[in-house]
């Protein structure tokens, strides 16, 4: 509950214009998920399953792209900014996500939202990679200041 009071007086409504920033805001959302689903979980019949994908699918591969998107473009010189590539990693692995934490509420589609989930996260991956091997292995942009 702290984590969810805390992350609101961050304001991230005010980011949802800059993706690059925003997708912090978002890969902390998912911590206060996570949190509050494993507390439900606790006093409920629902499985922690959900919770504990909220935590690491979710939370942690969000906040992994995001700061790998970030340091790959801030450590070669580059505009800290998100183009229309790096916007779509960031929607794959946040539907990837989704259908990962939502998979264990629905036991009739459970196995088809895995398979769906699976194929979000290896997509957002793979499109990180192809968008950035070329950063990465070229020499950073030369400093103007």
């Amino acid at each position: 509950m702290a984590h969810a009071i805390r992350l609101a007086g961050w304001y991230g409504h005010r980011t949802l214009a800059d993706p690059i920033l925003s997708v912090l805001h978002l890969g902390c959302l998912w911590l206060a998920v996570g949190f509050a689903l494993l507390g439900v979980s606790a006093v409920t019949a629902l499985t922690q399953t959900a919770a504990l994908h909220a935590l690491t699918a979710a939370a942690v591969g969000t906040l992994v792209l995001a700061v790998m998107t970030r340091a790959s473009l801030g450590h070669t010189g580059r505009e800290l900014r998100a183009g229309v590539g790096t916007t779509i990693v960031y929607i794959l692995v946040t539907l990837a996500a989704i259908t990962r934490v939502v998979s264990p509420l629905l036991p009739g589609v459970e196995v088809s939202l895995l398979v769906i989930s699976g194929g979000f996260w290896v997509a957002a991956f793979s499109l990180f990679v192809v968008l950035y091997a070329r950063v990465l292995l070229l020499p950073a942009l030369a400093n103007e200041d």
